[in-house]
């Protein structure tokens, strides 16, 4: 009687099996964050220049431009 081998599945057999949805999620979830953060900044760059709206915020001119001067990634 021949004897059986079971040998474990190949890598991409096992990549194919693999549950992507949660990384997928939170790598989609990162891009949204960092994107939102980029239009935050450029709204907070284009109302550096109206005291009015920065003292709304609490913020001074100095301060509005440096966080929009951060990259998206901080």
């Amino acid at each position: 009687m021949p004897t059986l081998i079971i040998r474990p599945a190949r890598f991409a057999a096992r990549l194919y099996q693999f549950d992507w949805g949660p990384i997928l999620a939170v790598g989609w979830r990162a891009v949204r964050r960092q994107f939102a953060r980029h239009s935050q900044r450029e709204g907070l760059r284009a109302i550096a220049d109206d005291p009015h709206l920065l003292r709304d915020l609490g913020l001074t001119r100095e301060e509005a431009l440096e966080e929009a001067d951060k990259p998206f990634w901080r």
